[in-house]
């Protein structure tokens, strides 16, 4: 590869990640319209109810079977190992998300997490720093340095197969493709190594809650709307708005009685969208 193609693929998705941050800045301007009303802000409902039911048949056919497959094949100690791996390389674009955030705590507990990890852990595979109490991982992601920097969280999107998520979210995956620095060190083939402990940890993630996801899904008397409702409370809890009206429950359209409702709890981590890692 010559100097100037490496240069090249260097720079490319850098010029992706700053034509993105930029134009998702323009939305700073005007109030949060996914905050400021009392029903969630659906306007692609349409689309959206018409991928999620396409994501609920694959769901039935192919993920949620292999899911429960790979679960009860694989020993618990190997499933865990994986999945600890996983998001051990996980932590390095973490760190860069906590920088862009300002979050220099975030960012050096992270550190310390990955460093006695990849170290005392085997690569990651045993999670020593938990056994240590240390600080848990900040799961740091570009859609929370997007709310950081006052990005608005956009209208809510359903992604066919990928789940539940908003204009920011979807800018924040994107960006999180390029952010992690351990994607222009590690060379094939070990970098399939990680795409393939991702892919497992997701359906260790579907397996182990799938119960709790299996209701939502198959008993929900609208299950398009119990998910956009359990997403948007857990993505508005994990960027930081835990104390605030985003609480609000999305499916409450009464008007102006729903901003006078008392803040809810947390929603359970069960609910988590699993293919989020």
């Amino acid at each position: 590869m010559t100097r100037l193609s490496i240069i090249s693929a260097t720079w490319t998705p850098r010029a992706v990640v700053c034509a993105t941050a930029l134009a998702l800045l323009g939305a700073c301007a005007s109030p949060d319209p996914a905050l400021t009303r009392a029903a969630p802000y659906d306007p692609f409902e349409e689309s959206n109810r018409i991928n999620h039911e396409n994501s609920k048949r694959v769901d039935r056919a192919i993920i949620r079977p292999v899911a429960q497959g790979y679960s009860a094949i694989m020993p618990d100690p190997a499933e865990t190992a994986i999945s600890n791996f996983a998001t051990n390389l996980s932590l390095p674009g973490a760190m860069v998300n906590s920088a862009l955030q300002g979050n220099g705590v975030g960012m050096t507990s992270d550190f310390y997490r990955f460093l006695v990890n990849s170290t005392l852990g085997l690569g990651g595979m045993i999670d020593v720093a938990t056994k240590l109490n240390m600080p848990a991982a900040t799961d740091a992601d570009f859609g929370q340095t997007l709310y950081t920097w006052g990005v608005n969280e956009g209208p809510y999107i359903e992604l066919p197969l990928l789940g539940p998520s908003t204009s920011r979210a979807v800018a924040g995956r994107v960006v999180d493709l390029f952010t992690n620095p351990l994607g222009y060190v590690i060379e094939e083939p070990e970098i399939y190594y990680t795409t393939t402990a991702r892919g497992a940890r997701a359906l260790t993630g579907r397996g182990r809650y799938s119960e709790s996801i299996n209701s939502v899904l198959d008993d929900s008397a609208d299950s398009y709307a119990a998910t956009r409702s359990l997403y948007l409370q857990n993505r508005r809890y994990k960027v930081g708005r835990g104390g605030s009206d985003a609480y609000l429950d999305p499916n409450d359209t009464t008007g102006s009685d729903a901003a006078t409702q008392a803040v809810r709890p947390a929603v359970s981590a069960d609910f988590e969208d699993p293919y989020e890692q």
